[in-house]
């Protein structure tokens, strides 16, 4: 083999290398990619119990209750699933029945959503453009004008 077959076989291989470990990872991260998943998507993908996500969507009218000390439990609905969230701690001053909220944890094996922090909006005419464009696929974002570009970059 001549020098310069080794070298294009060198490169080659260390091409291949790459190539396969970018699958890998890309592969390994399909799932975690997603900024959030909505209610219905959490329910359409029978996510297993203690799998961290993020969910969002709105708070569900008449859901919030408080207990003991700082725990909270609401519902975060899309307009067609609904997802129980119980949350222990201080939720942003601006949480409320109706408006956008974005919150991380893990289902447990109820399926309560068991909730590490929670993210509101942070004023009156912002939502988040994935949880924007989720409603409005869902058919329940009225306002046009309020919705950002769609996930990806474009408007819809």
């Amino acid at each position: 083999m001549t020098r310069r077959q080794r070298r294009f076989s060198l490169i080659g291989a260390a091409l291949g290398v790459l190539a396969l470990a970018v699958a890998l990872v890309l592969g390994a991260l399909k799932d975690s990619i997603v900024f959030f998943n909505s209610p219905t998507e959490v329910v359409e993908k029978h996510v297993k119990p203690g799998t961290r996500i993020r969910i969002g969507g709105l708070v569900k009218e008449g859901s919030v209750s408080r207990g003991e000390g700082l725990a909270v439990r609401f519902e975060v609905t899309d307009g067609k699933g609904t997802v129980s969230v119980a949350y222990q701690g201080l939720l942003p001053d601006l949480f409320r029945e109706g408006q956008g909220v974005v919150a991380e944890g893990a289902l447990d094996s109820a399926g309560t959503f068991r909730a590490d922090s929670v993210l509101a909006k942070h004023d009156e005419t912002y939502m988040p453009k994935d949880v924007a464009y989720a409603l409005k696929k869902q058919g329940h974002w009225k306002d046009e004008k309020k919705l950002g570009a769609a996930p990806g970059g474009s408007t819809q």
